[in-house]
């Protein structure tokens, strides 16, 4: 897939002022790996601004949750999904979802109103059984990723590592390997280098200038800070409380 601006998109106000849609702009577009793709970088760089612009393009509420979602709890959405134009590959996908921690309480209460209305087909068995307010934050993003996500889907994934344990990250991971097998395509924004482990994923690291480059593993930032810091803690500390 590749995602590029729409021509009489920059307007000059947020959001085509952020570091990466400046970098979109000029570059042409952003291709993504037909498995995963890892979007990393420091806060402000527009990570998650890119996420929600390519969930909302492929046809996906702004808030979270497959194609068949449309409730709307507070419109915060950027308008920089209207004016990305995608090119699918060979093939578009069958299913797919946009997970979004901050909001994943909205679409947990959207599952449970729709599962009650009558002329909605049930929904809780797509989620593990259980509603998601009644498990915890992390157990309802393990029921999802397990139950909800299938072959052949696209799944846009904004910061899930927020309600996920070390534990709960590694079973992401092996989650993401499975479903990848099956024809299924992943877009991340993560801090997590626990994540970033997902083996041949494509790594793309987000500078503060916008600059979009390809690092390997062990040269992604959070990697590689995650790594000093727990070499030389007391180094750290000293530096910063001082």
């Amino acid at each position: 897939m590749r995602a590029q601006l729409a021509p009489e998109a920059n307007t000059g106000r947020y959001p085509f002022t952020l570091p990466i849609v400046r970098e979109l702009e000029r570059s042409g577009g952003i291709d993504l790996d037909p498995r995963v793709t890892f979007l990393v970088g420091d806060n402000g760089t527009g990570k998650s601004t890119l996420v929600e612009a390519l969930a909302v393009a492929a046809g996906f509420n702004p808030e979270g949750g497959s194609h068949a979602f449309r409730f709307a709890t507070r419109a915060s959405e950027s308008s920089l999904g209207d004016h990305l134009i995608l090119r699918w590959g060979i093939r578009k996908p069958r299913t797919g979802f946009f997970l979004r921690a901050e909001s994943y309480y909205n679409v947990a209460t959207e599952i449970e109103r729709l599962d009650k209305d009558p002329l909605s087909p049930p929904l809780l068995d797509s989620y593990g059984g259980t509603s998601p307010h009644e498990r915890s934050h992390g157990e309802s993003f393990l029921d999802l990723i397990t139950h909800r996500f299938g072959p052949r889907g696209l799944y846009l994934l904004d910061e899930p590592e927020a309600a996920l344990s070390v534990r709960g990250c590694l079973a992401l991971v092996a989650r993401i390997v499975e479903l990848t097998a099956q024809g299924s395509q992943f877009v991340i924004a993560t801090h997590s280098p626990v994540l970033l482990a997902v083996p041949g994923a494509s790594i793309l690291q987000v500078g503060a200038d916008g600059e979009i480059e390809q690092v390997d593993y062990d040269h992604a930032e959070p990697v590689a800070l995650t790594r000093e810091f727990l070499a030389m803690p007391d180094r750290f500390l000293r530096h910063l409380l001082e």
